[in-house]
């Protein structure tokens, strides 16, 4: 069989799009939310600690399964582990929920985007029907604040920002509680719609497409990141704000839930068990540089969320000052922080209009970026497990793009109702955060402990001619499982169901319960599946059956001529038997003898091997 399964044009769009996914809405939407969810300094340390010690070497484990087995992470995991692979299916499930409401986020930025032509920008000031009278406008200006030439004096100490009451109120139309549904919300469903049919012509011809689109979409945001951070540290009050982001709370380094919360950004952000990584490390040559694109994803990352840190938290200092609060104070906790306060740093800026479209273009880039990964992990897993029966169910490549997109969309209506911040983060609570600790456990166990560290490591010298170093191997042996099983530990005694508002609002047990539902569907298929795979195994006993289950299906060629074949993968890849390798070995020097060799140019040129081998 050919090989015809695509690849990237070039290795710097694989790099791009593995830097868009990691340096997208996780980062501008999550990071700050996540952080100042937990007291700022106190959330900085674990999530740094969490990224060089798990991040890391998971990014390299994960984007090393993909490339060696060429298959998404339900065929990848299948083929390493047959008992485990239900933690390939549990990613493709986080992706998909994780794809249902990405696309809500960036129709709240075309909102604000074409709001941006309005002047005065509407989140600045409080003479709008749905401001309130604890308004508290852009440097102070509310409806009842007393104003000369020099000084703007706010008598409310209480107050909201009016960026605050624009999201809540206009955006959102936001209920009391989940109880409280209210209605679909038909502009934020039109936009829903919108994103979804950007999202699909961005993907509905291949991962060379995509490949094109990032060169835009994973760089223009960092120019745009760059001059907010200069202005947001020029305004007062920004060193209020920078103090909270970089100051620990120590006590509040000992709550589980931020070291949870950590390790949820760090596998959130940079991708690791939601297989996108697996999927597009897939399309990757056989021989292309691993750890290279490892650490400059994750130094990118890094980076790209302390910068983004920087600009919210100095921005927050300054939103503090103006209300007469303080930082931890300042606006609601919710997942919206960021459309709370980039909108009020905008503001300042010459030209408010124009940088305020600019910004919500970058964030409309920021989450298509996410989305290519996302939704990518879907459509590769499905292709996948169809193999030849593709054609016959889809015949096209854009029919298969356009299902999944109606599904998700469809999945992500009840988002865009009044009520549907509150479920909006029930989902990313229990979905995001609360399974991925258990899917990334099994993972390092199907791939580190039952396939092996040293497999592993021979198909990284197979692949890039290097082993990996000491810190690598204690990380995969060690480090990661522990860290990752510990945390796991505590989230499970000591957890706490989400509140929204700072805990003004308690969400009601049947919403906990549908928030466990979610997190179920992820969790579920893991152990059934390990039923399966150990009832489907040989043996005659289920002790047997259980040790067949876990047995690789992949067989290590002997004499090591796996190198530079690129073109011949597919036709080894069913069993990485190469053809004429296994009965064709020479045992004084374990290599293919003339006869092997030419059999496998012959397979790789798509010739008659049996002819020439005759000939020869």
């Amino acid at each position: 069989m050919a090989d015809n399964r695509e690849s990237w044009d070039s290795r710097i769009s694989f790099l791009l799009a593995c830097i868009g996914y990691a340096v997208g809405l996780g980062n501008i939407w999550r990071f700050p939310y996540l952080c100042y969810k937990s007291g700022g300094g106190a959330f900085l340390i674990p999530y740094l600690i969490m990224l060089f010690l798990c991040g890391l070497p998971l990014l390299f484990m994960e984007l090393t399964v993909g490339q060696y087995t060429r298959r998404g992470p339900i065929g990848a995991l299948g083929k390493i582990c047959p008992i485990l692979k239900g933690a390939g299916v549990a990613t493709v499930v986080i992706s998909f929920w994780l794809c249902t409401y990405y696309n809500v986020i960036i129709a709240w930025a075309l909102i604000y985007l074409g709001s941006s032509v309005e002047s005065p920008l509407p989140w600045t000031h409080c003479h709008n029907a749905w401001n309130t009278e604890n308004c508290v406008g852009v440097h102070g200006l509310g409806d009842n604040d007393a104003v000369n030439d020099s000084l703007t004096i706010p008598i409310k100490t209480d107050g909201v920002a009016s960026s605050q009451e624009f999201f809540d109120h206009r955006v959102l139309g936001i209920t009391k509680g989940i109880e409280d549904f209210g209605s679909i919300r038909w502009e934020l469903f039109g936009l829903l719609i919108l994103a979804w049919v950007i999202v699909y012509f961005c993907l509905w011809k291949s991962v060379k497409a995509t490949g094109k689109v990032v060169y835009f979409t994973a760089t223009v945001p960092y120019v745009l990141l760059f001059v907010f951070l200069i202005r947001a540290l020029r305004l007062p009050g920004a060193m209020d704000g920078l103090r909270f982001f970089l100051e620990p709370q120590w006590e509040k380094m000992l709550e589980a839930r931020v070291w949870v919360y950590a390790a949820a950004q760090v596998f959130n952000s940079i991708g690791i068990a939601f297989g996108s990584l697996i999927a597009f490390s897939s399309y990757n040559r056989f021989h292309g540089p691993i750890l290279r694109d490892t650490l400059l994803v994750t130094v990118i990352d890094a980076l790209t969320c302390i910068l983004c840190g920087f600009c919210v938290f100095s921005t927050m200092g300054n939103l503090a000052l103006e209300q007469g609060t303080t930082v931890d104070k300042v606006v609601a906790d919710g997942p919206g922080l960021v459309f709370v306060v980039f909108p009020h740093a905008l503001s300042g800026l010459p030209l408010p209009r124009v940088w305020s479209g600019v910004f919500f273009s970058m964030l409309l880039l920021l989450g298509i970026d996410s989305q290519f990964a996302t939704v990518e992990v879907i459509i590769t897993s499905i292709k996948d497990g169809l193999g030849d029966r593709f054609e016959h169910y889809f015949k096209r490549h854009e029919l298969l793009v356009l299902v999944v997109c109606l599904v998700s969309c469809a999945f992500g209506i009840p988002f865009v109702f009044n009520g549907g911040i509150y479920f909006f983060q029930i989902v990313d609570y229990y979905a995001a955060a609360t399974s991925l600790m258990y899917i990334a456990f099994f993972e390092c166990i199907a791939i580190v402990w039952i396939y092996g560290v040293k497999r592993m490591m021979s198909n990284i010298k197979d692949m890039t001619g290097q082993n990996p170093n000491m810190f690598f191997r204690v990380c995969w042996i060690f480090l990661s499982p522990v860290f990752i099983f510990v945390i796991w530990m505590f989230s499970i005694v000591d957890y706490k169901a989400p509140t929204y508002d700072k805990g003004n609002y308690i969400y009601p047990d049947w919403a906990i319960l549908l928030g466990w539902g979610v997190a179920l569907t992820s969790l579920i298929p893991i152990p059934i599946l390990a039923l399966v795979a150990i009832f489907q195994s040989n043996g005659s006993s289920i002790w047997q059956k259980f040790i067949s289950s876990t047995q690789s299906t992949i067989k290590l060629c002997p004499c090591g001529c796996e190198r530079d074949l690129d073109s011949n993968f597919e036709a080894h890849s069913s069993t990485f038997t190469l053809i004429g390798c296994s009965e064709n070995m020479d045992p004084t020097n374990n290599s293919c003898d003339a006869v092997g060799n030419q059999r496998l140019a012959n397979q790789v040129l798509g010739q008659d091997s049996a002819s020439k081998v005759e000939k020869a």
